[in-house]
């Protein structure tokens, strides 16, 4: 066969796996494309809540972090309506603040307490963390109760290859025809 055919060869081939791993991941890319640009806009959009100030920045006038959890708990247990876990994913320190975040594992509720008084700044619906479990993939870990991220990681690794592979046969797809081309041209 010759150059000229295995080059062709080469480009049919690419094309018909670009457009394969393009329409079967189709959805997959725009839901990460979308919630990319809302993560990177949160702040700006209202997904994530402001962050209040505290009563003071000096750490030695806080409530020790165990205290400031009690009163978390306390607090979702008496100001959230619904029965929600009291389970703590995160704690959020914002010392220039004042401030400390509590996330829970189990729902999107986030709350802000004053590091020094304790009290309640803050209900936050944390958008930000949904949309988040959207873009990596880890809400289908949430939805099929699977533990230690397996669909999440299976997710990344499959969406990160094929980013990958789209990359390369992209790229191909765009320098293959110019280098036919100068094959032709160079042919007596």
């Amino acid at each position: 066969m010759s150059n000229t055919k295995q080059q062709a060869k080469w480009i049919r081939w690419f094309r018909w796996l670009h457009r394969k791993i393009a329409i079967f991941l189709f959805v997959f890319f725009l839901v990460i494309s979308i919630t990319g640009i809302l993560l990177g806009i949160k702040k700006q959009t209202g997904l994530l809540a402001p962050t209040k100030k505290g009563v003071s920045a000096d750490l030695s006038t806080w409530l020790s972090l165990d205290s400031l959890q009690k009163n978390a708990i306390r607090f979702m247990k008496d100001s959230v309506p619904g029965n929600l876990s009291t389970e703590v994913d995160r704690i959020d320190v914002r010392p220039d603040k004042g401030i400390v975040k509590f996330t829970f594992k189990d729902h999107f509720q986030g709350l802000q307490l004053d590091g020094t008084t304790g009290q309640l700044l803050v209900i936050e619906k944390r958008r930000s963390d949904f949309i988040e479990k959207l873009h990596d993939g880890s809400i289908l870990d949430k939805i099929f109760g699977t533990s230690n991220d397996q669909v999440k990681i299976s997710y990344t690794v499959i969406m990160g290859l094929s980013l990958f592979m789209l990359i390369v046969t992209g790229m191909w797809l765009w320098y293959g025809p110019k280098r036919l081309r100068k094959s032709k041209k160079a042919q007596p």
